[in-house]
This record gives C-alpha cells, sequence and structure tokens, in this order.
C-alpha cells in the first residue's frame, strides 16, 4: 500500500516535470523565431513530446497549430523535415559559421563549421516532407 502512494507521487511529479519542459520548449521556440541562431521547429517538436506526457489538451494545442503543426506530424510519423527546413537550418548554420570567423580567434573558430557540417548532415539525409 505505501508503494502506490509513492508511485503516484512520482507520477504526479514526472507530469509537473515535462509540463514545465515543455513550456521552456515553447518559449524557446518562439524565441527562435525571432532570433535567427536558435531554431525554432526542434524546441516545437520537443515541446510537444513534452505536453504528450503532461497535458492532452496542450498536445492536441500544438499539432494543430497552423504554422507548427504539420512540421510536428511529419516529424513524429515519417522523421521527415521539409526541404524548406532544410534550408533554413542550413542557412543558419551559414550565418553561426560568419559570425564564428568573425567573432572567435583561431582554432575555436573552427567549431561552428564542424558542428555546422555534422547537424547540417544528418538533416540533410532525413527524409522530406
Amino acid at each position: 500500500m505505501r508503494g502506490t502512494g509513492f508511485t503516484l507521487v512520482r507520477s504526479a511529479m514526472a507530469r509537473v516535470f515535462f509540463l514545465l519542459s515543455g513550456f521552456l520548449a515553447l518559449g524557446l521556440g518562439i524565441a527562435g523565431i525571432a532570433l535567427p541562431l536558435l531554431p525554432t521547429v526542434p524546441f516545437m517538436i520537443l515541446a510537444a513530446f513534452c505536453f504528450a506526457k503532461s497535458s492532452a489538451r496542450l498536445e492536441q494545442w500544438i499539432l494543430n497549430h497552423p504554422h507548427f503543426g504539420p512540421s510536428i506530424k511529419e516529424w513524429r510519423d515519417h522523421g521527415a523535415i521539409s526541404r524548406k527546413g532544410k534550408w533554413a537550418a542550413t542557412t543558419a548554420f551559414l550565418f553561426s559559421i560568419g559570425i564564428g570567423f568573425w567573432m572567435l580567434a583561431w582554432p575555436s573558430n573552427l567549431i561552428p563549421p564542424a558542428v555546422a557540417c555534422i547537424c547540417g548532415a544528418w538533416i540533410w539525409t532525413r527524409p522530406e516532407s
């Protein structure tokens, strides 16, 4: 009997954790709309994941969002990224490489191109929606 109460508390704590994480991811995704180096859709996908674990209403809200919903659904169903999304990511990578070469000293300025190559290769190998 004692273990059941602990399980309920742990379950409630997990739900609160995922709910707060979902709101944090949502906030970062919204900030990414205005900030060119902060990705928007990956944070929205993370928010949808967290809301799926904590709030069915919020999960449905983000899945039915006219702008983000289709990208999230394509990722969930097929692991797909749109061609437009791939080009947006590539453009952001190029921008960050430029800033890195401008603001960082050798050899730190090689970090942005290395990360961009690794992440870009992964993004471009995903199926397209």
